[in-house]
């Protein structure tokens, strides 16, 4: 049995993280951090309610790390599993800084003070698929990094670093760049819940840029799978890229959204102008983590996308008065 502690838990993606570790592995105890407090249910989906082996702890990544080792000496976690970053590309032109504070900075002094934990015997960094910046085939893990926004090239500096550490320094790590992420539960400044909510209330979703950008697209759980099967097999101090197959185009997603609310697309959408740096596509090579562990999505985009309707019926109520912009935080 481990302990695993995931890191920006208090997001969507670590919800989802600490929901499939509970239910699929050998867990003690699964323990969740967040710089806030638990969100409400309709965005922390009651994860670990009434299971005694789940905790959420409201420590700052950057500020706290004084509490963030009190945390780990105390429950000595085997797995630690971080998501904690600033996100959000489009918005990292202004107080850029804020980027590398947060994806280099305070999670390289995390991770050399980890160094000294014996009890530790992986850190999971979850990455990016925009680091490899936009291209026309699929990215392998060791072509050259060409991030297009601060964020993305903040997210490259710290994996430049993990693998720099782990080749001198032995620090046990893996690192898993996923393609685009959704899950029920995820914040509205996304374009799936979005455009599932904007569809429920009979507004508008702007398509940016007419939707002509490709991206990949995972459900959370499938990401939430890969995190298990490398933990348990992949190899030390590898990197692995995990998404589908084939990208697909930001217009045939909202399409595919408007199929699943049975709507027509043109009243679903209204076509804005593209965002700041917008790249044409992001697009894995995933053939690595599928021969070291065995993974390969198993969610289609039509079933997630039915599950994200399913909630967005659930939580409308709250779901409509919800803020849609992204807001940078300390």
């Amino acid at each position: 049995m481990k302990t695993y502690v995931i890191l920006g838990g208090g997001g969507s993606f670590g919800v989802h993280t600490a929901m499939y570790l509970l239910d699929h592995a050998d867990a003690r105890k699964v323990i969740s951090v967040g710089r806030n407090p638990e969100k409400a249910e309709p965005f922390s989906l009651n994860v670990g309610k009434e299971d005694s082996r789940y905790e959420y702890h409201q420590i700052h990544l950057t500020h706290e790390q004084d509490r963030l080792f009190e945390l780990f000496d105390k429950e000595k976690p085997e797995v630690i599993v971080s998501y904690a970053a600033q996100g959000e590309g489009a918005v990292s032109w202004k107080k850029s800084w804020r980027f590398f504070e947060t994806n280099c900075v305070a999670l390289s002094m995390m991770c050399e003070e980890l160094m000294k934990r014996d009890y530790l015997e992986r850190f999971i960094q979850i990455g990016t698929s925009e680091l490899y910046g936009s291209v026309s085939v699929p990215s392998k893990e060791d072509d050259p990094m060409r991030p297009t926004s601060p964020y993305a090239a903040s997210k490259a500096g710290f994996d430049m670093y993990l693998l720099s550490v782990a080749q001198v320094l032995n620090f046990r790590m893996n690192i898993i760049r996923p393609s685009n992420a959704y899950c029920p539960g995820q914040l509205l400044h996304r374009v799936i819940p979005r455009a599932v909510v904007a569809g429920l209330t009979g507004e508008k979703l702007p398509l940016q840029g007419g939707g002509r950008a490709k991206k990949s697209y995972i459900h959370a759980r499938d990401l939430a799978r890969a995190i298990l099967l490398v933990s348990e097999k992949a190899p030390l101090g590898r990197v692995y890229n995990a998404g589908p197959s084939l990208p697909i185009s930001i217009r045939d997603l909202v399409e595919k959204v408007a199929e699943g609310l049975k709507i027509p697309f043109e009243q679903l959408c209204e076509v804005v102008g593209d965002r700041l740096g917008q790249d044409a596509q992001y697009w894995l090579d995933s053939s690595a983590i599928k021969q070291d562990v065995g993974w390969e999505p198993e969610i289609s985009i039509e079933q997630g996308i039915q599950e994200m309707v399913a909630w967005g019926k659930q939580y409308l109520e709250v779901l409509r008065h919800h803020p849609t912009g992204y807001v940078l935080r300390v």
